[in-house]
């Protein structure tokens, strides 16, 4: 239970926003096994106080959030805050390994950070394993009382929570991958708020039910909670328009379909406009790799308006591989400049970096089995650097006690070698096949600007991979197929109103340009969402060194840190 409490004073948050008053608002989670029922079978999952999805929290920009953490699970857990800056707070961040050492069953840790310059929906996840699969909940971060929604205050705002289920303990499934080098079972349900819905076997009365007004106008705050697949949503019949995306207001987007990759955030407006009936709401996967096995089955709610008894309408969902509507939806969104926290896109840009994303494969051990191909182990890299998480001491830690042994300053800002990146002869090439395994880390100068092209690979195969950096936003300056050239390419960037994400879905087979400031001290991973692919090494570091300010220099760790 959330407890706001009025602070006396607020001189600090002040100097960030102009917010009249700031308050506390304080949460316990109680991270533990419980016993579900869904698709004809009883489960143990764990999550957050006997709660899937767990508790949403409900915020005031400017507020602070305190979240005491007791893990009561079998299995170390972090709490990431999904999109929030953190600023000059890193070690509030989460991930694994990165921030911290993870919070041991029987032991707990305060998360306590504030929310500044941003509003939206953003969320919570476990940042351990795979638990995330069912240790996440909604974050939503108001404008102050005194500030007004860019549009039309809705009549109510709701939760749409989009996850993945699997008939199995996900910390098994994704164990024996790991053993083995084999891909991991694909999930058997995707669920709303939950619930998978009535296409599935004894689901009837697990649908998520959202009864309307006609004429009236909800707020859904759209979070998409999966695992490993991008999903098309669509509603029968509605139009939805699209007002801010990971917490960053845009211009108005009218829509049929919303496509959001795993950690995205899309927030629409929908009106109850059409004839009194009822109305599905429905999600399935996008899936732009070929041949690969996916979870194939779609989810559903129904929206019942007012008075309505009738037989609810399905809408006509895209393909699971219907590239065009997602490259369209993600390509025509752009940012409200005149929007509360908007700060223009910088012209000057200090680190210059094209970094390949892509599969490959691992060496099995001597005398071993493995089930990738050819007795191989599946592996993934970032210009051609396959991460590897450490073991005795987070990263931040590491960096900020100046420990050495923990990581290499050496991601490079280029791939090793040049190539034709997106054609698929390429996999006969062995040196790109086989990334070595390294902790490689890129250390940025405080208040540097870096810009980014990310570059898909046909190594393996092509695929979209959703990119998130914590930490911070990025403007999307551009995004196209094939491969990215400068010469043409940059004469389409858009330096007026682009897209702020924190997690960006680079097209498959293509490529997006992306540009941030570097101007919060801490170490922030920028990983692939899809988190197979997190887990074969689809990930690099920044740590960005702290300013010359105490204002920009980050603060030693709180006490109750946990310890490897």
């Amino acid at each position: 239970m959330a407890r706001p409490v009025l602070l006396l004073a607020c001189a600090i948050l002040l100097l960030a926003s102009t917010m009249a008053s700031c308050a506390i608002v304080e949460h316990s989670f109680y991270v533990k096994n419980m016993t579900v029922n869904r698709l004809c079978n009883e489960h143990t999952i764990t999550a957050v106080n006997g709660r899937l999805p767990g508790p949403t929290i409900r915020v005031q920009v400017g507020d602070t959030l305190i979240v005491h953490v007791h893990n009561q699970s079998p299995y170390n857990v972090t709490i990431h805050w999904h999109g929030v800056f953190q600023i000059l707070t890193s070690w509030s961040d989460g991930p694994n390994m990165v921030t911290q050492c993870p919070i041991q069953p029987g032991n707990k840790y305060t998360y306590k950070f504030n929310l500044l310059k941003q509003e939206g929906t953003l969320w919570w996840h476990a940042h351990a394993s795979w638990l995330r699969a069912t240790v996440h909940g909604a974050l939503f971060i108001r404008p102050k009382s005194s500030h007004l929604y860019p549009f039309p205050k809705p009549h109510k705002e709701v939760r749409i929570l989009l996850g993945e289920w699997w008939n199995g303990n996900v910390i098994d499934i994704v164990n024996a991958a790991v053993a083995t080098g084999a891909a991991p079972n694909s999930s058997n349900a995707f669920t709303i708020n939950g619930r998978p819905g009535d296409l599935y076997s004894c689901s009837q009365n697990q649908t998520y039910k959202l009864k309307v007004v006609k004429g009236k106008t909800y707020l859904l705050r759209i979070i998409n909670a999966a695992l490993n697949n991008q999903l098309f949503y669509k509603i029968a019949n509605h139009n939805m328009t699209v007002v801010a995306a990971d917490a960053s207001y845009t211009n108005p987007y009218v829509t049929d379909v919303v496509v959001v990759a795993p950690g995205q955030t899309v927030d629409a407006l929908l009106t109850a406009d059409q004839p009194v009936g009822s109305y599905y709401m429905a999600a399935t996967a996008y899936e732009s790799a070929v041949g690969v096995p996916f979870d194939n089955t779609t989810t559903r709610g129904v929206i019942v308006y007012e008075g309505s008894t009738s037989v609810p309408l399905m809408p006509v969902l895209p393909a699971f591989n219907d590239t065009p509507t997602d490259f369209k939806f993600n390509s025509n969104i752009t940012a409200l400049t005149s929007g509360t926290h908007w700060v223009p896109v910088p012209t000057h840009v200090d680190e210059d970096m094209f970094v390949t994303v892509g599969l490959g494969y691992e060496a099995c051990t001597a005398n071993a089995t493995c089930g990738g191909p050819n007795n191989t182990k599946f592996s993934a890299s970032m210009n051609n650097e396959s991460f590897v998480l450490p073991t005795t001491l987070s990263l931040l830690q590491a960096f900020f006690f100046n420990k050495q042994g923990i990581y290499n300053a050496t991601f490079p800002n280029n791939p090793p070698v040049t190539f034709d990146y997106t054609n698929a002869s390429i996999n006969s090439n062995t040196p790109l096949l086989y990334p070595p395994k390294s902790t490689a880390v890129k250390i940025l100068k405080y208040n540097s600007t870096v810009q980014m092209v990310l570059q898909n690979t046909a190594v393996i195969g092509v695929e979209n991979h959703p990119m998130h950096i914590h930490g911070l936003n990025f403007y999307v300056l551009a995004q196209g197929f094939g491969n990215f050239d400068p010469k043409t390419d940059n004469k389409s960037f858009n330096l007026i109103n682009p897209m702020m994400r924190n997690t960006i879905g680079v097209p498959v087979g293509g490529w997006a340009v992306i540009r941030f400031y570097a101007n919060n001290p801490g170490v922030w991973i920028m990983h692939c969402h899809l988190d197979v692919h997190l887990t074969w090494g689809l990930a690099t570091a920044f740590l960005v060194e702290n300013g010359p300010t105490p204002s920009s220099t980050l603060t030693p760790p709180p006490a109750d840190l946990p310890q490897c």
